[in-house]
């Protein structure tokens, strides 16, 4: 069972974001993005407990992210908690919660952040697992303040699907999953406020060394082999300190 514990994961902070950019891009590359964490680590003890190892998955809508979670997944392990399902989900069991979302999800709009941070810690919290895929959030830096004044943890990993938007909206289009905000007008709507609302983001995480940019064009394969390298390396790291 997931329990809160101090984050263990600053020693990775100094990687700087064109060093990940290559590293990401090259596979060959990942020995040595691998010995420089290891590099980092040497001396570091694991305490008794273990930490939560969490990659936030950022990227606008329809720039294949939840088809890479599903992916790392596979082959590293992970849970993925997808913030999308999670709300979805909640609108399902027709709670009051879950009827504010629904309005808020017709109207392209973000739904409070303590609700969405609250829905994912039951997730973390119901998994034996200590690897997560926090997809689609934070959105905004309240999200992201919110997570982690909650949750009492940083990620290790954030991953950013850089996609363009017309390749987005066509995806969208495309997909015919019969939700109700895959039409043009929520579309680009939706598109909007994660470009307005996400950069920050983003912006705070690769000022920590944490961003990962993906370029999100290409076929599915051809994406996730800039997402393996980064995966691989990291777990090389904690096999060298365990």
């Amino acid at each position: 069972m997931w329990r809160r514990v101090a984050s263990l994961s600053s020693f990775l902070s100094s990687y700087s974001t064109s060093f990940v950019a290559q590293t990401a891009s090259r596979l060959n590359t990942w020995e040595s993005l691998t010995t420089r964490i290891a590099q980092q680590a040497n001396g570091f003890i694991a305490p008794k407990e273990k930490t939560p190892f969490i990659t936030f998955v950022l990227g606008g809508p329809g720039s294949g992210k939840g088809t890479q979670c599903i992916k790392i997944v596979e082959t590293f392990g992970f849970t993925h908690l997808s913030a999308g399902d999670l709300l979805r989900r909640e609108i399902d069991s027709n709670s009051a919660d879950g009827a504010m979302i629904l309005n808020k999800i017709k109207e392209g709009k973000i739904v409070p952040s303590q609700l969405t941070v609250k829905l994912i810690q039951k997730g973390m919290e119901s998994s034996d697992n200590d690897k997560f895929l926090i997809d689609g959030f934070p959105r905004t830096e309240e999200n992201r303040v919110s997570f982690e004044q909650i949750i009492g943890i940083e990620p290790n990993v954030v991953l950013f699907f850089d996609c363009p938007e017309e390749e987005m909206v066509k995806r969208l289009l495309n997909r015919n999953q019969g939700r109700v905000d895959d039409n043009l007008e929520t579309i680009k709507t939706r598109l909007k406020v994660f470009e307005a609302l996400s950069l920050p983001v983003i912006n705070y995480y690769s000022q920590r060394g944490k961003l990962y940019t993906i370029r999100a064009r290409g076929t599915e394969d051809e994406i996730f082999e800039q997402v393996r390298p980064i995966f691989t390396a990291f777990e090389a790291c904690h096999r060298a300190v365990e």
